[in-house]
């Protein structure tokens, strides 16, 4: 009887490669979401803090699952619920000081956002909410519990993958640099002003990575000027967008550009992805009728120009059909807006993480 002394066949070194493929692709899985920064991302922090930046009440939440008012600045969900879903996670990421949700649920997914923060410690002053610093502080209690409901093993594995994302920048100009009376604006020039919260989102993202952090979005800034908060004030121009804020916005997002550049070159390891929102809402806001949207100088909530938070409470002027707004407030998206959001910096930063 002839003995074959042939390898494997083709068909079956095919079949190896792609069980090898499908391990390496669930290896490098996201085991969860983990969110720091402002009210763009804060799905409920600030409700158990003494500030008036909350918004734990209809007619927020409205659309939210089960017309809940979570604290979610939005008529329902926010753009890192959709990016959680995305990555076939939950359809919702919970905030860490919120008393109905515990370490199994964080352990997929968190926010430790506070509607109202920024970089600058003098930001979070302005309404008495968490400063950036003290996100980091809360993380790190989380990484205690994590270790102890999971194991070390898990533990580390979770925290080198999970997918962190940054969303803050916007108060630091709008509530603070910009504001009436400002103490920064007798400190620094604008250009100095962005250098010096580009060193405090570059110490923000060493800081993380030197607690295992490795894949890690920092977010950019909206077209600030288009908000219709702004534009109710820009009255010599008829109530367009504040061209000088989306200067800032725009000027300050090629310096976070820059810094993901730099720090991805100096980190070994690390891998830091620019998440840029800007252009994908200036052109909802522009062409607000080739995005499905019937409105997009108003907000949805009360008479949608400066009203946001308890201003849109008991309004009778709050519109009936939120996805018919590109803004819920006169500072937030709708949920349909930010769903949106979501999707184009899914597509154009954070699919390096899929």
């Amino acid at each position: 009887m002839k003995i074959s002394h042939a390898g494997p066949s083709p068909l079956l070194w095919l079949h190896l490669l792609l069980l090898l493929l499908l391990a390496a692709t669930a290896a490098a899985k996201v085991p969860a979401i983990v969110v720091f920064g402002d009210s763009s991302v804060d799905a409920g922090n600030n409700n158990q803090i003494p500030t008036i930046a909350r918004s734990n009440f209809l007619p927020y939440g409205r659309d939210f699952s089960g017309g809940k008012a979570t604290g979610r600045f939005s008529n329902g969900r926010i753009a890192t619920d959709f990016i959680s879903e995305a990555f076939g996670l939950r359809a919702a990421v919970p905030a860490y000081l919120d008393p109905a949700y515990n370490i199994s649920d964080f352990a997929v997914g968190v926010t430790f956002a506070s509607a109202g923060t920024g970089y600058d410690n003098a930001t979070s002053d302005v309404l008495g909410v968490i400063p950036a610093w003290r996100e980091l502080e809360y993380y790190k209690d989380y990484q205690k519990r994590l270790r102890a409901y999971l194991g070390d093993g898990k533990a580390i594995y979770t925290i080198s993958n999970s997918l962190y994302i940054i969303s803050m920048g916007t108060n630091d100009f709008l509530e603070n640099y910009f504001a009436f009376n400002s103490q920064r604006r007798t400190q620094y020039s604008i250009d100095a002003y962005q250098h010096f919260l580009i060193g405090l989102a570059r110490n923000f993202v060493v800081n993380l990575h030197g607690l295992g952090a490795r894949k890690i979005s920092i977010g950019g800034l909206p077209p600030m000027g288009c908000m219709p908060l702004e534009r109710a004030q820009n009255l010599q121009n008829g109530n367009g967008c504040m061209e000088a804020y989306n200067i800032v916005a725009r000027s300050f997002n090629d310096k976070l550009y820059n810094l993901t550049r730099d720090l991805n070159k100096e980190i070994p390891g690390l891998k830091l992805v620019f998440s840029n929102p800007y252009y994908v809402l200036l052109q909802i806001i522009q062409k607000p009728s080739s995005y499905g949207f019937q409105e997009s100088q108003r907000a949805c909530c009360a008479t949608g120009m400066f009203e946001m938070g308890y201003a849109c409470q008991r309004s009778l002027l709050t519109c009936t059909d939120a996805n018919k707004y590109v803004f819920w407030d006169a500072f937030h998206p709708s949920e349909h807006t930010n769903k949106m959001i979501a999707d184009h910096v899914i597509k154009t930063a954070l699919y390096k993480f899929l």
